[in-house]
């Protein structure tokens, strides 16, 4: 089967740039939710008032703005406050989805450590292990395997929102398709002057289809047997 010759350049551009972009974006969105959630949903367990109170208003606010919201404060807001405070398009899309993922991971993580048993708690002390030791080697393991599912879920919502990196100029998925449909309707011999806007829509919501679904499922699965 011949394909247009549209087609081949359109799909390399798209996937070297596009989807690299997204996977990059999405991957440093991830393992900074993480690190900062895990870390900030351990402490939040912690009964001492002025640090829970200021965790909790970390999650409030970057739970309660909008990602878009937050990313143009860090793109467009924050330079005018300072120079080192400039950030390039891929930077500050992962420094948004960062913060608002890494909300949403430190109060599962709470959940997580707040379910183990005390039991585990007292036990572990009578082993004279302290509260880092304690947490480090016995309750966040098990928190963690709880935490799993979520994670994944986190995953897939973290994917399908790095198509908001394109409002700010961020190299991902949407955004190049978005200018391979603008270059194919330009008139010759910058393009073909066709509208390809269907195909290659239809093309990026398979791409995120074929990776959100399993990912779903696998959440779901995990749900299932580990919690």
């Amino acid at each position: 089967m011949n394909l247009p010759d549209w087609v081949e350049p359109t799909v390399r551009y798209m996937a070297e740039e596009g989807l690299k972009g997204t996977l990059r974006i999405a991957a440093a969105a991830l393992v900074g939710s993480a690190v900062i959630g895990i870390l900030l949903g351990t402490v939040l367990t912690i009964d001492f008032r002025p640090t829970r109170w200021l965790i909790r208003l970390y999650i409030e606010v970057w739970r309660g703005l909008p990602i878009l919201v937050t990313i143009f404060i860090i793109y467009f807001a924050l330079p005018s406050v300072s120079s080192r405070l400039r950030f390039d398009p891929f930077t500050a899309a992962s420094i948004g989805l960062i913060l608002w993922g890494s909300a949403q991971v430190a109060e599962a993580t709470r959940g997580a450590v707040q379910s183990i048993p005390r039991e585990q708690h007292e036990a572990s002390a009578a082993l004279g292990f302290g509260w880092v030791g304690r947490h480090a080697y016995v309750i966040l393991p098990q928190a963690l395997r709880r935490l799993l599912p979520p994670l994944v879920g986190l995953l897939v919502n973290i994917l399908q929102n790095t198509t908001i990196a394109q409002v700010i100029g961020a190299t991902e998925l949407l955004g190049t398709g978005q200018r391979s449909v603008e270059r194919l309707t330009a008139p010759p011999p910058i393009g073909t002057g066709e509208i390809h806007a269907f195909e290659i829509y239809a093309g990026v919501m398979v791409v995120f289809f074929s990776i959100s679904f399993p990912l779903t499922r696998l959440a779901a699965y995990l749900e299932r047997r580990l919690i």
